[in-house]
């Protein structure tokens, strides 16, 4: 296998960093290293939770409660936004993998094939401004998705007959780049806001959950790949990073998200779901406001 320049740059710089983290650790305080383990747990289980409840990544959570944690331990406002988003496409992309393992053969690959290329043309919008845009842009972008998740959160499958039509002719084209755009700038990913234009299409929920897994694992690989690219250079990133992609935070928030999904779904289950997705979407409003408040103030 044959490995690029730049790929061989960033394994050197993960290896010689490796060898440095349990110094790092030790060199941040007791109590800031609680904050930060506890934060990430709580990270962790509740976009795990939302993932297996709902259906959908764990994204529109985990963003917000990155940033309020990374704000705990005084990351620099410059930055802290981005690495919420880059982390959590990174954290998202094993718990697509762990959804999508043994549904292949339900994913509407001719739903895929439609979207691809302005999936892809969306992702790349997306991954440049990123490296480009201040948090306060970054966080008014992800409260705007955010409303559009929250409603639909809130009004259930009432706005299944507006996406069903959005979704149709040159328009589900425009759309497939909305998300694209929306899924990577945010950090939201891509199953979560798939997954409801799947369902207006009146696929078999089996199949609108593996093509949203799959649409998801489309997001996720090029927009972290491009967050480690676009924070290379930036200055104070929080140890153990690799652009804006934290792997301390990666290596605590994956696995929580691949171990609680299943029970999320067990949830889903026993529970009056129309009221857990209202207690949802009311989760998701507080902690982006308070999170839009804390950039803008």
């Amino acid at each position: 296998m044959r490995i690029s320049g730049r790929g061989f740059t960033v394994l050197l710089r993960l290896c010689t960093q490796l060898p440095e983290t349990v110094d790092i650790l030790h060199a941040i305080p007791p109590g800031d290293l609680g904050v930060l383990a506890l934060g990430l747990v709580i990270a962790g289980v509740v976009a795990g939770l939302v993932a297996g409840v709902l259906g959908i990544g764990g994204g529109i959570v985990m963003v917000p409660v990155l940033y309020h944690v990374l704000a705990t331990l005084g990351l620099d406002d410059s930055i802290r936004m981005h690495v919420a988003v880059g982390t959590s496409l990174a954290a998202a992309i094993p718990a697509a993998l762990s959804r999508l393992h043994g549904s292949e053969r339900e994913i509407d690959w001719l739903t895929l094939r439609r979207s691809f290329l302005p999936l892809i043309a969306g992702i790349a919008l997306g991954s440049t401004l990123l490296a480009l845009v201040n948090g306060q842009m970054l966080a008014a972008l992800f409260a705007v998705v955010a409303v559009a998740v929250v409603l639909e959160l809130a009004l259930g499958g009432r706005t299944d007959r507006w996406l069903a039509l959005t979704a149709q002719g040159p328009a589900g084209v425009i759309l497939a780049a909305v998300f694209g755009f929306a899924a990577t700038i945010t950090g939201i990913g891509g199953t979560t806001l798939a997954r409801p234009t799947l369902r207006a299409q009146r696929l078999p929920p089996a199949r609108a959950a593996a093509t949203a897994s799959l649409f998801g694992l489309a997001v996720g690989i090029p927009a972290s790949i491009s967050a480690v690219l676009a924070g290379w250079h930036a200055r104070f990133l929080p140890p153990v990073s690799l652009g804006y992609v934290n792997l301390l935070a990666f290596a605590l928030i994956a696995p929580i998200l691949l171990l609680l999904e299943p029970a999320g779904a067990m949830i889903a289950n026993i529970v009056d779901l129309r009221r857990l997705r209202l207690v949802f979407a009311i989760l998701i409003a507080v902690i982006t406001a308070r999170m839009l408040w804390d950039t803008l103030a």
